[in-house]
């Protein structure tokens, strides 16, 4: 019985010899390197940009007797730059955005309530020559995206008068005027990271003028002055 025993126990020492000879020969397994984690996007921080794009929009001339032009319609583009900051808040994303753009958003109309030049044509203008903002932003950002809705306050050179801003003879009645004027803006955009500084964007914006006194021919005149914008942009991020 103790021969059997010892036969036994002779054989599995020579398994296990066996086995642990077989094991050390088997190449190692290489560490698993685990891949650095992506670092998520964040807006927080100053930006500065491009923008341009185009717009439309409806005009109107009124004096204080109710003699009007009848509404017309404008249209044409816009280019500028941005300049801006951010504040994000796990996905909420506030927001503080100027601009100032050069534009030429003009629109005419034929109407003989348009001239007092003695032989002109009939015609009024309206051409905002420049627009700008100072807004607002309130967003919400997924990676790389963010969503977001606008508003705040508008301004802008305006240009308008009647025929080609001439006179009706002796005492050159002026027809014709510009102003800087302010208004409000709302609207809404969307924006994304093209590189870890680089953003691009396409917002819209509603314009807001008001109807300011513009000129005086032999009494006030005022223009209403209300405008959509579409623009695209691009923004570097410090």
């Amino acid at each position: 019985m103790r021969t059997k025993i010892m036969s036994l126990l002779a054989v599995a020492f020579s398994l296990g010899v066996v086995q642990a000879a077989s094991a050390a020969d088997m190449p190692a397994k290489a560490p698993i390197v685990k891949a650095p984690l992506a670092v998520p996007y964040n807006w927080t921080g100053f930006y500065v940009g491009i923008n341009g794009g185009g717009g439309w929009g409806r005009s109107s001339q009124t004096d204080t007797a109710g003699t009007t032009s009848g509404t017309y319609n404008q249209s044409g583009g816009l280019v500028g730059g941005t300049v801006g900051y951010n504040w994000q808040m796990t996905n909420w994303v506030l927001g503080l955005e100027a601009d100032l753009d050069w534009a030429n958003i003009n629109g005419t109309v034929s109407n003989p309530n348009c001239t007092v030049v003695i032989g002109g044509a009939p015609t009024c203008f309206t051409n905002l020559e420049s627009f700008g903002t100072f807004r607002g932003r309130v967003g919400y950002a997924w990676e790389r995206w963010l969503v977001y809705a606008t508003g705040g306050l508008a301004y802008g050179s305006i240009y308008t008068g009647q025929d080609s801003c001439g006179s009706a003879g002796p005492g050159s009645i002026a027809t014709c005027g510009r102003k800087w004027q302010s208004g409000w803006t709302l609207g809404g955009g969307v924006e994304a990271f093209l590189a870890p500084r680089w953003s691009a964007k396409l917002e819209y914006l509603y314009a807001d003028f008001g109807s300011p006194t513009m000129y005086t021919v032999f009494i006030p005149v005022s223009a209403t002055e209300k405008v959509s914008i579409v623009r695209g942009g691009l923004n570097y991020h410090f």
